[in-house]
């Protein structure tokens, strides 16, 4: 009886295990197979992204994929056209 016991908590803890990185990859985007964005030429635009906590400003010229990057702590803010 005790073999038995053992056995089967060997296999719900590989079961679990297996949910839980499973669980994690997917939720961590591993494995996805994302067609890559080309770049698109926004210097037309005037696209950029300023920090309001210090001013600083990130002028962009060629955009592919946008992710808002972050300074003084807090995320970045995008601004189109002159000033």
């Amino acid at each position: 009886m005790d073999v038995w016991v053992v056995l089967v908590a060997v296999v719900i803890a590989f079961a679990i295990g297996w949910v839980g990185l499973t669980a994690l990859r997917a939720a961590s985007g591993v494995g996805l197979h994302r067609e890559p964005v080309e770049p698109e030429d926004v210097d037309e635009l005037d696209v950029r992204l300023v920090c309001r906590e210090c001013g600083t400003e990130l002028r962009f010229t060629r955009v592919g994929e946008l992710q808002i990057p972050r300074h003084c702590g807090e995320p970045m803010e995008v601004v189109r056209g002159g000033g």
